[in-house]
């Protein structure tokens, strides 16, 4: 099942490795052609003889200059993402585990998911029928946290309805418990990123300070330009990580809240045929004693009196 500890383990390890892969790929398709290589088309004269247009010239004067304005544009999205150094590194990483955990929990957290079809319908015939065990049966055979509500609200229908309800009150909290801890990690992943990209910012505003000290206040833009690229970089990564995981935390919170709602309601319904069947034994025996009580009143039913003892 999609909840074994094993499926998890092997999906979070595909994702690390395939999403980098991924990464790279783009970034090594999306680089574009040197325009500078393409040349320009050779002018025919009436002899027959090619002779090179005049704007040929015009045009390697500017090759220097085009390169050199490649070379400012040539940052790819890796360029960008190593100029964060190791803090952009862990940033990274943070993403990766962000992506992943999105999709596990959209692929996990779901109604088919965690309240089988015709689970509860199925389960409240056999109670219907008086097949407890069966029913129990049954739902271990789908795991799920609706089977585990069930299974640990049927496992007290010998001590009354009072510890049956409060047994499948017990294994909501847990469930709910459960899928809330789960999802927590995007929570975490987005308050700690943009921390991550501030410490970058404070580390590269460090250096270029840094090199305002070495310089004795000479430093050009130049120099200052790194420690202030550093600064940016890490500030924006931090941020693109955490929004989409806050985004996405507080709508799989919601899908929680009204999933936990639907399968309390599910069970409910599953398990009203052991309720009925406490509140007619409670009915039953209150008649009962109702009945015994209006004998006693009447003089019914009680021994006779013993005559009493007699004088001589």
């Amino acid at each position: 099942m999609i909840y074994s500890v094993r499926y998890r383990l092997m999906f979070y390890l595909g994702m690390a490795i395939l999403l980098p892969g991924i990464f790279f790929m783009s970034d090594s398709f999306g680089q574009q052609p040197d325009p500078a290589a393409a040349t320009a088309p050779a002018a025919t004269d009436g002899a027959g003889e090619t002779t090179t247009p005049a704007a040929s010239d015009a045009t390697s004067g500017t090759q220097n200059t085009t390169d050199e304005g490649d070379e400012d544009q040539g940052d790819s999205l890796i360029d960008i993402v190593m100029a964060g150094g190791p803090v952009g590194l862990l940033i990274l990483v943070l993403s990766i585990a962000a992506i992943a955990l999105i999709v596990e929990h959209a692929m996990t957290i779901r109604e088919n998911v965690l309240i089988p079809a015709g689970l509860a319908d199925e389960v409240r015939i056999m109670i219907q029928e008086g097949k407890v065990s069966a029913a129990r049966k049954h739902c271990r055979a789908q795991p799920s946290p609706m089977s585990f509500v069930l299974d640990a609200a049927l496992a007290e229908t010998e001590h009354g309805w009072t510890e049956v309800e409060k047994a499948a009150e017990d294994a909501i909290a847990d469930q709910s418990a459960r899928l809330f801890r789960k999802i927590e990690f995007l929570s975490v992943i987005g308050n700690i990123a943009p921390m991550i990209g501030l410490l970058g910012t404070v580390v590269g505003m460090i250096l270029a300070f840094k090199e305002v000290a070495n310089t004795e206040g000479a430093a050009r833009a130049a120099d200052l330009a790194t420690g202030i690229y550093l600064a940016l970089v890490t500030t924006v990564e931090g941020l693109i990580v955490a929004i989409p995981s806050l985004g996405a935390f507080a709508i799989f919170r919601s899908r929680v809240d009204h999933l936990i709602a639907e399968l309390t309601f599910a069970a409910q319904h599953s398990l009203r045929p052991l309720k009925r069947g406490a509140a007619a034994k409670t009915a039953s025996s209150t008649q009962q004693t109702t009945t015994a009580t209006q004998q006693r009143r009447t003089g019914r039913g009680t021994p006779p009196t013993p005559p009493p003892p007699s004088s001589k």
